[in-house]
């Protein structure tokens, strides 16, 4: 059998465990922890969200989205991988009723891909200045049938605890030795200036409620603050405070859109002391004001 028609079963295959477990448009959340199924009928405009470390595969359709400032555009059997926390928006750019757009993400742990640098000398980094934290490539064999197996495991809710972590172990070390895991291993390996700016990123995304001090984030991750700096938005595109401003800006968004919070107190549940501070920030970010871009969202 070819290696295109090996594919192109794999695929097949995990079209239609996708689509029973999505029979109509959503975001699933599924039992087994950090894998997520999405399923789009039609088009969709412009949606901001923060990328984890991740890995996602598009089963059917084409997406485009910025992250950072790279541009991912990807479709059937392609993954995307991200290798640090990251702004971004996306759209669904090829999705129907008769041919919905559907994928399937995996949330990556760094634990795991420390753990297995280390435990396998032979993956390395390349010597390389890239600090890309996006990386576009086609799905391996190998890749696609773990992918199919995590996702059997939810016919059978009492086998994920125990053949789940083994499965999501697997998909790492694949990332890891292929050519998408180079990202990976930049940001996950000690020493590299990619993997200082990845603690900052995650000290980010833990206290961004609280005041940013850079220097003593700086000297936290053992960078000259002009250094740091540099790195950080030559990594991201964002300056930290930028970044941190980024956070808690899309989290009052979620507060208000999900939760139905009010701008005040969305405001202070992000760490604005000031809600007029707050209000221009968001129209800054936004377009218009909380109330009216929220209400236009809903619409």
């Amino acid at each position: 059998m070819s290696d295109v028609t090996s594919l192109s079963k794999q695929n097949a295959v995990l079209r239609k465990k996708l689509l029973k477990w999505l029979p109509e448009p959503s975001r699933l959340e599924t039992a087994i922890p950090g894998l997520t199924l999405t399923r789009y009928n039609e088009n969709t405009k412009a949606s901001r969200c923060f990328y984890t470390p991740m890995v996602a595969l598009v089963v059917q359709g084409y997406k485009h989205s910025i992250i950072g400032d790279q541009q991912a555009n990807y479709g059937k059997n392609q993954c995307v991988v991200v290798g640090v926390d990251m702004p971004g928006i996306f759209h669904v750019t090829e999705a129907s009723e008769e041919v919905p757009f559907l994928s399937l993400s995996v949330r990556l742990d760094r634990r795991i891909i420390s753990q297995q640098i280390a435990e396998l000398p032979t993956i390395l980094i390349e010597n390389t200045e890239s600090l890309n934290p996006v990386v576009i490539s086609d799905a391996s064999k190998d890749l696609l049938d773990a992918f199919i197996r995590l996702v059997d495991l939810l016919d059978t809710p009492s086998r994920i605890p125990i053949l789940s972590p083994l499965i999501l172990r697997e998909i790492h070390f694949y990332l890891l030795s292929g050519n998408q895991g180079e990202c990976l291993r930049l940001f996950n390996t000690s020493g590299t200036q990619a993997s200082q700016i990845a603690q900052a990123v995650a000290w980010l995304r833990e206290h961004y409620t609280s005041p940013l001090r850079m220097e003593e984030l700086a000297r936290q991750v053992n960078m000259a603050p002009s250094t740091f700096n540099r790195h950080f938005k030559e990594i991201t595109s964002l300056s930290p405070l930028q970044f941190q401003k980024r956070l808690r800006l899309y989290e009052a968004e979620r507060l208000m859109l999900i939760e139905g919070k009010d701008a005040g107190t969305a405001a202070l549940s992000v760490g604005y002391e000031s809600v007029s501070q707050f209000t221009r920030e968001y129209k800054r970010q936004f377009g218009d004001p909380p109330h009216r871009d929220v209400t236009r969202k809903k619409s």
